[in-house]
């Protein structure tokens, strides 16, 4: 696939939302209210986190919605003596699925997580039923640490558990 991988610039919003709006609507896979506010969405996904990306087709039009084919963000798990392990979170757009970004996106961030100095990723909610997500973790070498009986409110499942993925960096 071609693309390219590059850091946030606030002219990306409007592209993020986006890829971003269809997957909080549905609320299959991130635990945020399926009516999440676009200022909210803004707040979470660019603003708290410590590193964002943006996925982009090569010669499209940076200031145009269309070029921006996925997202995703780094930022400190926990605080204090837990803040060598880092969170991340990904979307990739409907019309890009299938076509490898969301492992690209996996394999840059573990990159970039690693030249910032942490030693660990961890995923706090994998969604169970996002079976594609978790074989893609699994491929990039995330093991599944924990189950967490009904943690996640499925809109058709119901109540379906979420995994705790982790990966060791290295030493940072």
């Amino acid at each position: 696939m071609s693309m390219r991988i590059r850091a946030y610039e606030p002219r990306d919003w409007p592209g993020v939302w986006a890829v971003l709006e269809p997957v909080f609507r549905a609320g299959q896979t991130y635990a945020v209210p399926t009516d999440i506010s676009e200022a909210d969405a803004r707040e979470m996904w660019v603003e708290q986190p410590r590193f964002v990306f943006v996925a982009e087709e090569p010669g499209e039009d940076p200031d145009r919605e269309q070029g921006i084919l996925g997202t995703y963000f780094i930022k400190t798990n926990q605080a204090g003596p837990g803040d060598h392990v880092c969170n991340c979170g990904y979307v990739v757009s409907e019309r890009a699925r299938g076509r490898g970004l969301a492992s690209a996106m996996c394999v840059h961030s573990q990159a970039e997580a690693r030249r910032a100095g942490y030693r660990g990723m961890q995923y706090n909610l994998v969604v169970a039923t996002n079976t594609g997500a978790v074989r893609l973790w699994q491929k990039n070498g995330f093991d599944i640490v924990g189950t967490l009986p009904g943690a996640f409110r499925h809109p058709t499942e119901g109540f379906v558990d979420a995994h705790v993925m982790f990966k060791l960096l290295g030493d940072g």
